[in-house]
């Protein structure tokens, strides 16, 4: 593994991940085997697994032994300001939208709007959150309004947007 900077608790890189430059990796945290650090403000909370395969198998058809030829890796995104609970599970090919928030142990096998809240087995959306992660208070007429920051949101058609 690699080291992001010197000394100890200095973050540990493993030298097939991918971090972007721009990201900031704090001390004593361990990037591991080929994960992508890119989105801005995303938390994943601890033992949050992200999964790369849709369709896993260890052996081909013919019962080869599976190659990295033999298989095509499938990301999951997090967009701005999303949070993850611990123990999640995001299923290959999700996105979870900005400043949503999955709750722990949730499964995640669909896509997850922004500003939604997900929580469950498998995850379905139960809220809505604002930026500040707290559960938005109906306004009426499909207005939200979060009690933290003040912040008003609208609700169209099953998706949530800042106004």
């Amino acid at each position: 593994m690699g080291t992001a900077e010197g000394g100890p608790g200095a973050a540990r890189i493993e030298p097939s991940a991918d971090v972007d430059g721009r990201a900031a990796v704090g001390a004593g945290t361990t990037v591991w085997h080929l994960a992508q650090v890119r989105e801005d403000g995303v938390f994943i909370g601890p033992a949050a697994v992200l999964t790369n395969d849709r369709h896993p198998r260890a052996v081909t058809p013919d019962g080869r032994p599976k190659r990295q030829k033999d298989w095509h890796a499938e990301g999951v995104t997090l967009r701005q300001g999303c949070s993850i609970g611990g123990r999640a599970v995001l299923v290959a090919g999700v996105t979870v939208g900005r400043w949503a928030l999955v709750a722990a142990g949730a499964v995640v096998h669909r896509d997850v709007p922004d500003f939604a809240l997900v929580a469950g087995v498998p995850a379905r959306r139960i809220g809505w959150v604002g930026r500040a992660g707290e559960p938005l208070e109906p306004v009426g007429d499909g207005r939200w309004h979060c009690p933290r920051t003040g912040e008003h949101y609208r609700e169209t058609d099953g998706t949530l947007a800042p106004g």
